[in-house]
């Protein structure tokens, strides 16, 4: 499990190109990514974008690619030809015409005007691409370290307040029975003040006892919010991204307990209730934070 949250940056020299490639992401509800290249090697940062898209699923991710290219590689001397014979034309003409030697040298009709040229040479964009993206993968694996080092803390503190509610959710469930017998006891001791010397009918408070134990009863919420914990516990040790599935999970946990608060009617159990609901929202502060 990983974080959104990450740092990655390689640098390499490949054949004639030294490239630099950095990533850096925070979180994000989805996979925002964009890539950065020199513009005269724009055609870089589709190829990167795909790459990167193969391997994050979430979070604002952004990625450089710097490329320096070994000196002079890119260069190409051109002869114009067309120039260089005219100036031969014009030098030899000048010297039959006044009987002078001719004494014409490659260095000399190189040096003149307009005969040589230099330009940049248009880089293969597939070698170029192949080896962006070599450097590009060994600044990503540097990512993914960091990524998976933040994941195993957050997976931790998230696992900690997972036991935390477990056994703040066998208080609850200790404590259910024990308000359905304090109920029998009130509306007992009430009906005796009301009623003083007439017998009371026991079945009646048993009756109304199972009545009050059934509108109350949080058995059946307290056994899915256990399996939720189970389900999260065990999706915190997938490799997989799990961020939007943890996000789920937290929800349904946190309608359980706001059905559990509902059905509490018991100051001790409200508490308790307002315990779990603070946890779960740690919980789901920190996988905000999950890929």
């Amino acid at each position: 499990m990983k974080s959104m949250t990450g740092y990655g940056r390689a640098k390499e020299t490949v054949g004639k190109f030294t490239i630099t490639a950095e990533l850096r992401a925070v979180n994000h509800r989805y996979l925002d990514c964009t890539v950065k290249a020199p513009r005269q090697y724009g055609f870089l940062e589709e190829a990167v974008k795909k790459a990167a898209s193969a391997r994050i699923a979430r979070g604002k991710v952004e990625v450089y690619i710097g490329v320096e290219v070994e000196e002079a590689a890119d260069l190409a001397v051109t002869v114009n030809n067309a120039v260089a014979e005219h100036y031969l034309t014009a030098l030899r003409g000048l010297a039959a015409r006044y009987d002078l030697t001719d004494d014409i040298t490659v260095m000399g009709l190189a040096s003149l005007p307009e005969v040589l040229g230099a330009e940049r040479v248009e880089q293969d964009a597939a070698e170029l691409t192949a080896a962006a993206l070599t450097v590009f993968e060994t600044a990503a694996a540097h990512f993914d370290e960091m990524r998976a080092r933040e994941g195993e803390k957050l997976a931790g503190d998230v696992r900690s307040r997972c036991a935390a509610i477990e056994q703040m959710v066998g208080v609850v469930e200790e404590r259910s029975p024990e308000r359905v017998r304090e109920y029998r006891e009130k509306l007992l001791a009430r009906m005796q003040e009301v009623l003083k010397d007439t017998a009371i009918d026991e079945t009646r408070i048993l009756t109304e006892a199972a009545i009050y134990a059934d509108k109350t009863a949080v058995d059946e919420e307290t056994v899915r919010l256990r399996s939720h914990l189970n389900q999260l516990d065990l999706m915190l040790g997938e490799t997989a991204a799990v961020g939007r599935k943890l996000d789920f999970l937290v929800q349904e946990m946190n309608r359980e307990a706001n059905t559990i608060g509902s059905k509490a009617n018991d100051v001790a159990l409200a508490r308790t209730v307002v315990d779990i609901k603070s946890e779960i929202e740690k919980i789901r502060e920190q996988i905000q934070n999950i890929e």
